[in-house]
């Protein structure tokens, strides 16, 4: 229902080469992978699906749901679908893809440059480094590098002066267009429930107050007294390049560069996920 009720929408943030599609409901993420991915994803499978009923789900891993090949004109596209990490009800305001690199250095250098930082309880960040640390371990004993942290922060604040406007901007064009529909609202029935009984009432839309944790299972919302009021969504992406894979990559083109006998230094996926763990730790307040 969710792919095929309306066309899918385009993410406009993307940097990356590979198409990125949003449903329309916002419940799915439809991503774009290599071959090489299609290989690692069905390598991965049964560990992960493992891994996800081991935890109970309690996880920052990517939700996949399903992969498909596309084919037009014998060319071959890979999908695959994954549930969209950010909330469908609430809008992510401002967003970070954060990543070890092999200096120690943010890859989103917005994040650093705008001083940010994640104000949630004690208990909270227990819980989100216990299933970082589970997860990150599961990557490394499969030998998966270069992954990253996703990070959007929704602004409550924000939030409830959004809906106060659109409320706003409501109520006028009700006002503008009250005069040429009341000669129809003789004519038209009241909207009833499918067993024909009261009318439903019209849908109340969700407010920033409302965040529910049991549905928007990658938010924590910001501690008591913090100096912002906000909701962050985190969870692992990208987490689909394997060792073998990489260290390939950087042979072939340390190969082109300074020749066949050229060393290869790639960190390994041990080292990857120590310094990965560290750095996510420290953009929490203390």
């Amino acid at each position: 229902m969710s792919l095929v009720r309306s066309s899918p929408l385009k993410d406009g943030d993307s940097q990356d080469e590979h198409l990125l599609l949003t449903s329309y409901d916002r419940l799915l993420i439809i991503k774009q992978i290599s071959s090489e991915e299609v290989e690692d994803m069905h390598n991965i499978l049964s560990e992960y699906h493992q891994h996800i009923v081991k935890s109970h789900g309690v996880t920052l891993l990517p939700q996949f749901l399903g992969m498909y090949r596309v084919t037009v004109n014998n060319e071959d596209t890979y999908f695959i679908v994954m549930r969209n990490m950010f909330s469908r009800r609430l809008t992510i305001h401002t967003k970070y893809n954060l990543k070890e690199k092999d200096l120690p250095t943010f890859k989103d250098m917005d994040f650093r440059n705008n001083m940010q930082r994640i104000y949630i309880s004690n208990e909270e960040k227990e819980k989100l480094m216990e299933k970082l640390n589970r997860d990150v371990d599961f990557l490394v004993r499969l030998k998966l590098m270069d992954y990253s942290l996703l990070l959007g922060i929704h602004d409550m604040d924000r939030g409830e002066r959004e809906e106060e406007e659109e409320d706003e901007d409501s109520a006028c064009e009700d006002e503008d267009e009250q005069e040429n529909d009341v000669s129809m609202l003789a004519l038209a029935p009241l909207s009833t429930s499918p067993e024909g009984g009261a009318p439903v009432p019209a849908r109340k839309s969700v407010t920033p107050a409302e965040f529910d944790p049991c549905v928007d299972v990658y938010g924590i919302q910001s501690a008591a007294g913090a100096p912002q009021r906000e909701v962050y969504f985190m969870g692992l992406i990208n987490i689909l390049t394997h060792y073998d894979t990489k260290k390939k990559a950087a042979h072939a083109a340390k190969t082109v560069k300074h020749g066949s006998g050229a060393e290869i230094s790639t960190v390994h996926p041990e080292q990857y996920g120590k310094r990965f763990l560290e750095f996510i730790a420290n953009i929490f307040t203390h």
